[in-house]
């Protein structure tokens, strides 16, 4: 191939290229810079703002942070004149929780917890003279702890976990088998529901050494869920079943009663195979209160009108979540400061918002009209998106597609050596108008790998499902979700700005800018012509 030909056929790329860029667009995405993520995200993700964890103080900061600079940048507060989306969320907490032996008051968080989801409203006082001892609560072929037994009214005790046969070890716990796990310990308690005892006592040797996050996680406090009439039949349906964890100190002291051990009751139904149920004389009681108490939420929502009296009633969404899991009882670094959960993906949107307001400014916004809206509860269970796209501001089927920013400031293992990438999920779930917008929207201005490698319904960590994005696709609108995956420090203190890949922060939400542009300036919405089974349709 000869050098004119070259020359010829690089002009034309040149030429094409640049035909393909809009000037417009690489004009103002020059706010969305390195310089600016740092100071937003210098601010988000401060020790000061306690990791933001929904329902606290570090949160509604955050949240009033995000609504000032959505006022200073011009966008309007679409919901009533307002920035906030209030969120009617609650938590069920316990209070008033008493165990006691033979009229002896026990203390709790040491020798006994009780776990607040296994409580109805209302709570639970139970009393009893005597104790059943059940060893592992297993019915099963050959092998019955209740053989025997009328369970009916009775207070049982049992292994929290385990059987006759379980050998101990060391190596760590799959996901797989702690479901497994946690399953079968479903299905103990459901057992003695079912045939209508009246409270159970699960012997614990984790609570012979209780860290700090244990005694969090058994203080009490409920977490926070959606108050909707489907939560409040649920509530309303669970029926109380009493369920106490105790030490094997106090277990042993039960068992004192009748003459035996934890250990001692263990190594006989080990050594023989089979149960070692009986009957065990003392007084025992139990009782704890649980209430709903209010919790204060908000999603933050900027409006940017369109320019195009035709196509402003159409809106693109553009999220990310401000929220993050807050502190942390232990070690000498208390916060978990999310600065790439998801303070980076909020800096992203606040980022975006400058931009397109910017572009508005000087005659050239948008022609479709843009939400940009930071939701809270992601980390409880995308519970602000949830809620808005259940009480949505602006019409779904005027909702284009929603851009998801979720973690795109740091590099994953997989990119080490090359981290000029990032995740792209659900792209083409719906829609392939969509995917296609964002591949060019790359190819033209960004040039990053868009590794799909989790681009997929049955992916084993199933990102799809797992952030806000997925609260609009559910309702068949188009998503993309941005993410630069799981690191070290994912969900622990050391997610600090100072790891912070800023350069890279910039450029992945400057992918989201273009894709945007093309979004809200195009002739056409995307159209979804995928089922939600990926299927065409």
């Amino acid at each position: 191939m000869n050098k004119q030909f070259l020359s010829a056929g690089l002009a034309l790329m040149l030429s094409l290229s640049a035909v393909a860029q809009d000037k417009n667009a690489i004009k103002f995405s020059a706010a969305i810079n390195k310089d600016n993520a740092y100071k937003h995200l210098s601010v988000l993700a401060s020790d000061e703002y306690e990791g933001r964890e929904t329902g606290k103080k570090g949160a509604w900061m955050a949240a009033d942070y995000i609504k000032k600079h959505f006022i200073n940048v011009g966008l309007k507060g679409p919901v009533n004149g307002d920035y906030f989306q209030p969120i009617d969320m609650v938590a069920y907490n316990l209070s008033k929780m008493a165990f006691s032996l033979n009229g002896q008051t026990k203390e709790y968080g040491k020798d006994f917890v009780i776990s607040s989801s296994t409580v109805a409203i209302g709570g639970f006082n139970f009393s009893t003279n005597e104790v059943v001892f059940a060893g592992y609560g297993l019915s099963q072929d050959g092998y019955n702890d209740y053989e025997g037994i009328d369970l009916t009214g009775k207070v049982i005790l049992i292994f929290a976990e385990g059987n006759p046969a379980m050998e101990t070890t060391s190596a760590p716990e799959t996901r797989a088998a702690r479901m497994k796990r946690m399953l079968a310990q479903q299905a103990r308690i459901q057992y003695m529901a079912d045939h209508k005892a009246l409270a159970v006592i699960q012997i614990d040797p984790a609570l012979d050494n209780m860290t700090p996050e244990m005694r969090e996680n058994y203080s009490g406090k409920g977490q926070p869920t959606l108050k909707t009439e489907g939560s409040i039949a649920k509530m309303k349906r669970m029926k109380s079943f009493p369920s106490v964890r105790i030490s094997t100190v106090l277990a042993n002291e039960i068992l004192k009663s009748a003459g035996t051990s934890v250990a001692a009751l263990q190594q006989k139904i080990k050594s023989t195979a089979k149960p070692a149920s009986q009957i065990i004389k003392i007084a025992v009681t139990g009782t704890a209160m649980k209430n709903e108490e209010k919790v204060r939420a908000e999603n933050v929502l900027g409006f940017l009108e369109g320019s195009d009296p035709k196509l402003k009633d159409e809106v693109l969404v553009i999220t990310g979540h401000y929220d993050h899991i807050g502190l942390t009882s232990s070690g000498t670094d208390k916060v978990n400061n999310g600065a790439d959960d998801d303070g980076s993906g909020t800096t992203g949107v606040l980022m975006l918002a400058d931009a397109f307001t910017k572009a508005k400014k000087a005659g050239k916004g948008p022609k479709r009209s843009i939400l940009f809206m930071t939701v809270v509860g992601e980390e409880k269970g995308l519970l602000g998106s949830e809620w808005y796209s259940e009480h949505p501001v602006f019409p779904l089927e005027k909702t284009i597609t929603d851009l998801n920013i979720d973690m795109i400031g740091r590099v994953d293992a997989a990119h080490e050596s090359d981290p000029n990438y990032i995740y792209i999920i659900g792209s083409d779930m719906l829609s392939s108008e969509l995917n296609a917008t964002g591949i060019k929207a790359n190819d033209d201005y960004v040039k990053m790998n868009l590794d799909m490698k989790h681009n997929n319904r049955t992916d084993p960590e199933q990102y799809y499902y797992r952030s806000d994005h997925y609260n609009f696709a559910k309702h068949n609108i188009p998503v993309i979700f941005y993410f630069n995956g799981i690191h070290a420090d994912y969900h622990q203190p050391g997610d600090e700005i100072s790891k912070i890949n800023f350069d890279m922060l910039a450029k992945r939400a400057q992918l989201v800018y273009f894709t945007a542009w093309e979004l809200a300036n195009g002739a056409k919405k995307p159209a979804v012509d995928k089922n939600e089974d990926g299927t065409r349709k």
